[in-house]
């Protein structure tokens, strides 16, 4: 059966990771020095690693050709291989979004007590560890303090916030990084080229904008769109599933705002809901160009900011329209949209809150 995209190009060295540069050395210090924890967390938004990186670190550990100067694992021996092959005894990989309760971390403690059955340790990766419940992260607790020689832990979480103090203490931290644009923008025409996909480099950049950072994400829809499209993947072909529109349209409805024009402004909203767009995207690609304003206007030199966003091009449009913009009126546009965005969630007409926002705030 074939493997969908974010699975087959997922990163089988630490060399393939997409940035994460400071958590990678890290990592690959303490397994060269042989100073390996029993339980770290990895924290970090959605799509920039986690798991992979605890899938690496797991096959690292286990390697059974990797020489002690080396941290890379061998994907040839046959713990590296079941590991890939996701049939590992000794990896256990457990959701906590749905294993959350006390009975469930109960039965991982009856499972650590036994040791692994080929391995050097005996892995556990929690994913959305922030999931579980409080009496059963009580029942985890004496488990990570005391754990076995042979045991890790890698707990993995997009909210660490949410985790008690009492694991927090008891663990190894590493922070995740939100992918740039350019990062992923690479990642993809990698794929693309590997996959034979014909795409225009613009349609790349909308689709690593969309994915706000999270690679997984951004692979989805790239697989997503090359079976609609026939592996030849357009700009327009990208707005039309995302329900986007197009950088020049979201320019000129701002430039309805900047200079007040109601009658405009109402009917550009009314004409791309008609042609299928959504209202949340739409609004969400707004703020997102008035925040760009906003930077600019506060500074230019926050411009280093945008430079991985934007084309050149496109910033220099954006100087152009900072400059004939009030700070305090960019601020009130951005304050209401983002009350719009929520409003978008329940609206029973779906122009209703921009067409408000538009009959409210242009006077």
């Amino acid at each position: 059966m074939p493997q969908v995209f974010y699975r087959k190009y997922r990163p089988q060295k630490f060399s393939e990771v997409v940035n994460q540069k400071i958590t990678l050395k890290l990592l690959t210090n303490a397994i060269l020095q042989n100073k390996i924890a029993h339980a770290y967390l990895f924290a970090g938004p959605r799509g920039t690693g986690k798991t992979t990186v605890a899938r690496l670190l797991a096959k690292s550990l286990n390697c059974q050709k990797r020489k002690p100067d080396e941290y890379e694992p061998c994907n040839k021996c046959a713990s590296c291989q079941a590991i890939n092959n996701g049939n590992s005894l000794d990896l256990i990989e457990i959701d906590a979004a749905s294993n959350r309760g006390i009975e469930d971390i109960r039965s991982l403690r009856e499972n650590v007590k036994f040791p692994p059955s080929s391995s050097k340790y005996k892995i556990f990766i929690i994913d959305e560890a922030h999931q579980i419940t409080k009496d059963a992260f009580n029942a985890l607790l004496k488990t990570l303090e005391e754990p076995p020689e042979y045991v890790v832990f890698i707990l993995a979480t997009t909210e660490p916030e949410k985790l008690p103090a009492t694991i927090l203490s008891r663990v190894q931290r590493y922070d995740f990084q939100r992918l740039s644009l350019e990062d992923i923008e690479k990642r993809l025409q990698y794929i693309a080229q590997q996959e034979k996909i014909d795409f225009e480099p613009e349609a790349l950049r909308l689709i690593a904008s969309y994915s706000e950072g999270g690679l997984r994400d951004a692979e989805s829809l790239l697989e997503q769109i090359a079976l609609i499209s026939e592996k030849k993947i357009t700009k327009e072909a990208v707005e039309e599933l995302l329900g986007a529109v197009n950088v020049e349209k979201i320019k000129r409805f701002v430039n309805y705002l900047l200079k007040k024009e109601k009658e405009k402004a109402i009917n550009f909203v009314y004409e791309i809901y008609e042609k299928g767009s959504s209202m949340e995207v739409f609004n969400k690609e707004v703020i997102n160009y008035l925040r760009k304003l906003l930077l600019l206007k506060i500074s230019p030199g926050l411009a280093r900011i945008l430079e991985k966003e934007v084309t050149p091009e496109e910033l220099q449009t954006l100087f152009k329209q900072a400059q004939i913009s009030n700070l305090s009126y960019l601020e009130t546009l951005l304050r209401k949209l983002i009350e719009v965005q929520i409003q978008l969630k329940r609206t029973p007409i779906p122009t209703l809150p921009l067409e408000l926002f538009i009959s409210e705030t242009l006077e």
